[in-house]
């Protein structure tokens, strides 16, 4: 079953450009994915027609083989556009091979270790208490979710004395969890705005007498001793992994106790090949996986795959997000995702016609500024 072609779309996933991308086979099996939009968004379709140059004719049942080609057939590392155009391409591989085959993806990994895949929300914000359970009841009512995740932040966090941040983060989560019932679970994302490990901390002691379910990326990834120095101060669960782009990079934070839970990304890593690895790594180190995922169905339906057939998978970022090109798409029940054993690969239709307008937006980061001038992480 040969590759034959490889078309990209311009879409969008509720304020968020996202290139779609389907490749076909030479009988006429079609597999989809979706990009990640580290940006520049426009760069992926040329990049994905090299790319393709290059894989055109190889059999499209060996997913792991051509991943493994295109990792080689660079000179040096790929970095976030690279990985995510081989995920893109590796993702739609498996979704071919599972229908090829006739079963789901995750029958290709071992068969499912859980019968449904829990989620959290991401709300990302800090609203303040009634808008806040608002939203939280509307998301329980419609999908039974109890996990959720906030933004730490309540004020800049680059400008004023960060001490007055923190405590009122503490005095925050402790009306969240007055205001909620109790087994629910709040998740807190920093989003590697701050950059001294002792405001991690701080952060962290904020947290911790109301026990978050974890906190996740106060810092930046590239210094793997600051995680180590931070996870063995820090009172919560520390999360990170969304900028790490290869199993390497796992290894180096495994292996220096840098993180309680990793959150490596199906559409940024290298695609579900890449990610099965960095499962298994982790495992080693009794660690659990916690996939970041805040792009579209698409990536949401491999993530299910992955996390049925992955023993130390935790919990899943689900952000609802409803598009005219999948009318199917994986919807939590009881705060659950549940598997489609009946459905082969990724198990969700792409509608094609809705993809006939191109529905692209723009979208460029923000980049804060200090008091002094100076520009910070956002």
């Amino acid at each position: 079953m040969r590759i034959d072609r490889l078309e990209t779309f311009r879409q969008r996933v509720d304020d968020r450009p996202r290139v779609l991308v389907k490749i076909t086979t030479e009988e006429g099996v079609s597999g989809w994915s979706e990009v990640y939009n580290h940006g520049p968004d426009l760069a992926y379709p040329p990049l994905l027609d090299y790319l393709f140059e290059q894989i055109r004719g190889m059999d499209a049942l060996r997913p792991a083989h051509v991943n493994q080609f295109l990792h080689q057939s660079s000179r040096f590392p790929q970095g976030a556009l690279g990985l995510a155009a081989i995920s893109a391409i590796d993702n739609a591989l498996w979704d071919i091979a599972g229908k090829a085959l006739g079963v789901p993806v995750y029958q290709l990994l071992g068969g499912a270790v859980r019968d449904r895949v829990r989620v959290y929300a991401g709300v990302y914000t800090a609203p303040d208490l009634p808008e806040l359970r608002e939203t939280t009841a509307a998301l329980h009512e419609r999908f039974g979710v109890t996990a959720f995740k906030l933004s730490p932040y309540r004020r800049a966090p680059h400008r004023g004395r960060f001490g007055l941040l923190a405590a009122e983060l503490g005095e925050y989560f402790g009306a969240v969890r007055a205001g909620h019932p109790a087994e629910w679970e709040f998740a807190f994302d920093a989003h590697a705005c701050l950059w001294q490990p002792r405001q991690a901390v701080e952060l962290g002691a904020a947290l911790a007498p109301n026990e978050p379910l974890f906190l996740e990326e106060p810092v930046r990834p590239e210094h793997i001793p600051a995680w180590a120095r931070i996870r063995s101060e820090i009172a919560v669960p520390l999360a990170t992994g969304e900028c790490l782009y290869s199993p390497y990079e796992f290894l180096s934070l495994l292996g220096a106790q840098g993180a309680d839970l990793v959150q490596p990304d199906i559409c940024v890593v290298g695609g579900l090949t890449q990610m099965v690895k960095i499962a298994t790594l982790a495992e080693a180190h009794y660690v659990p996986v916690a996939p970041h995922n805040p792009l579209g169905p698409l990536a949401t339906a491999a993530n299910v795959h992955f996390a049925a057939a992955t023993t130390n998978f935790e919990i899943l970022e689900y952000r609802p997000a409803d598009v005219p090109w999948c009318p199917d798409p994986y919807l939590p029940e009881d705060g659950y995702l549940p598997l489609r054993p009946d459905r082969p690969g990724w198990g969700v239709e792409i509608d094609e016609d809705a993809l006939r307008e191109d529905d692209w937006t723009d979208w460029a980061r923000k980049v804060p500024v200090r008091p002094d001038g100076s520009t910070a992480w956002m």
